[in-house]
């Protein structure tokens, strides 16, 4: 064989698997978002709750560490949704709810998503995607220019409002399909199992073409109010009487062995009575809201298994990216011991309100971290996130991850995957913000990978600025700026500000721009 012969077929070959290459199917798409979920809740990231289906997925795929939220649900998901900061897309504060409607009049808190904003549906839809929503949506409500089919969903069952009943959701918190507004269900219902049910639904009925599908499942589980099967109850009655200190101390021996926190770091500050100090009327009473709260988790993993089970038995698993994450940590509303009203209103299906868990369960939910849901400290703003991607992930088997990484870059994790573009213009000619993500695909494969310089965030006065191993925090309490090395104390005991005043300064100087050029000024009325 001559060598312009050898060199032909060389050139052949390159040719064909570059052709193969170019035709690789486009990966479904699956993102799972729960709601008000803790750090350290999933068995995965230390939690004695069962959640055997998240544990094997992030078993076969990858589980990040250090991923930002906003703090609270509605500004978290908008910022999923459109690959920006919160402000950029005009949910700043609060979303539309259904007697508020949240506009301050200015662009970063019209309480609904914006038309200078793109949503992961509206781009994957232009990459050829059918694309599904099943569950909570809080991102705008009043005019149905504001609901899913308006943004690039093809179909959506679930709920507008940012809560509502588990058992029987009705009223201004009711039920949505599609475009129509649904009376009361019949009992037997329960929120996570029906969403579950028309995600799964969704996707079996679509189109009989080559397309890929992206699927957006938003459960409620474990927002209040303490909604839970009786079944799954009696799981769990009884064992948090050991109390909140032991449960905590449990949890940390478990992420230190797994590899998620360092075992110099100490547990943040307790803020409240120890366990020993309760009664026993209190101590069954706390024990009866945590084993509610956690059969609300049991319940959702159990159903994320059941989509994962329909995708394997269908053959369309293992060409699937899926991401799962919580909304934001733990919530201790209304910042008592008890939590939101009395335990005769568990399970009272006209409730979607009271009652909660309290304070010192949500703390324990974010084991090691400091605070909760809405506060700028780790408690408040780390989320668990699992990636999972079989056909190229597989090999990581269960790998963690330390890189930094925010909701904004979901959106461009989705575009790189699917291999499509973020558009300039969209809504008619409208100009569309710049995106804010960057892919976490290379993560995946290179761990030295640092995708931000800078990540910022700002909700209700509580501000933050993450910078490498540094973190700046704001307080809403507060008027000054603290600071942290979470490399040597994530769990942000010790403020470091008079040690270090130049880092600090450079650091709110970075923040004072990003809020001055995203929106966060001026607040509006």
């Amino acid at each position: 064989m001559t060598n312009k012969n050898m060199l032909l077929m060389g050139t052949a070959s390159l040719l064909s698997l570059h052709a193969a290459a170019q035709n690789d199917p486009k990966p479904n798409i699956v993102l799972i978002m729960v709601d008000d979920m803790g750090y350290s809740d999933l068995g995965c990231y230390g939690g004695e709750i069962p959640t055997p289906n998240l544990d094997n997925l992030a078993k076969k795929g990858v589980r990040f560490t250090h991923f930002c939220n906003t703090g609270r649900s509605c500004p978290s998901r908008a910022s999923l949704l459109t690959g920006l900061y919160p402000q950029q897309a005009g949910i700043g504060m609060m979303s539309e709810d259904p007697h508020s409607a949240e506009d301050h009049g200015v662009h970063g808190y019209m309480g609904y998503l914006n038309r200078n904003s793109v949503t992961i549906a509206e781009v994957l839809k232009e990459a050829g995607y059918h694309t599904y929503m099943s569950g909570k949506w809080h991102v705008g409500m009043h005019g149905q220019e504001k609901w899913p089919l308006q943004r690039g969903f093809d179909h959506f069952y679930g709920i507008l409002s940012g809560a509502c009943s588990y058992l029987q959701p009705h009223g201004d918190r009711n039920l949505t399909l599609d475009n129509q507004q649904l009376p009361p269900p019949e009992q037997p219902y329960y929120t996570t199992d029906a969403f579950t049910d028309y995600a799964i639904k969704f996707v079996d009925e679509r189109p009989k073409d080559d397309n890929p599908f992206f699927l957006y499942l938003a459960y409620n589980a474990p927002h209040w109010p303490l909604h839970a099967k009786q079944e799954d109850i009696d799981k769990f009655v009884g064992k948090y009487r050991k109390g909140w200190q032991k449960v905590r101390e449990a949890r940390l021996k478990r992420m230190i062995k797994m590899g998620l926190v360092d075992k110099n770091w100490d547990l943040a500050q307790w803020e409240g009575r120890q366990w020993s100090e309760l009664t026993e009327d209190e101590q069954i009473e706390l024990d009866r809201r945590m084993s509610v709260y956690a059969a609300q988790v049991h319940c959702m993993d159990y159903n994320v298994g059941r989509l994962i089970k329909y995708l394997e038995e269908k053959g369309e698993l293992n060409n699937t990216l899926l991401i799962f994450l919580s909304d934001n940590g733990a919530c201790a509303e209304p910042h008592r011991e008890k939590g939101f009203g009395t335990i005769d209103m568990i399970n009272n299906p006209n409730e979607w309100v009271n009652p909660s868990y309290g304070l010192p369960w949500a703390q324990v939910s974010n084991t090691p971290y400091r605070k909760y849901k809405v506060r700028a400290y780790e408690g408040g703003t780390s989320t668990p996130l699992i990636i999972s991607w079989p056909d190229k992930y597989a090999k990581y088997n269960g790998e963690i991850r330390h890189n930094r990484a925010f909701l904004p870059d979901i959106m461009a994790t989705f575009i790189d995957a699917a291999e499509t573009t973020y558009p300039k213009t969209y809504h008619g000619g409208n100009e569309i913000i710049p995106l804010e993500g960057a892919s976490m695909l290379p993560i995946l494969t290179n761990t030295d990978t640092e995708l931000h310089e800078y990540i910022f965030g700002e909700h209700f006065d509580n501000c933050v600025v993450w910078w490498k191993n540094w973190k700046a925090v704001k307080d809403q309490n507060s008027k000054v700026w603290e600071l942290f090395n979470l490399e040597k104390d994530r769990t942000e005991r010790v403020d470091l500000s008079r040690e270090n005043p130049k880092i600090l300064k450079q650091m709110v100087n970075e923040w004072n721009k990003w809020a001055n050029t995203h929106y966060v000024y001026p607040k509006g009325k």
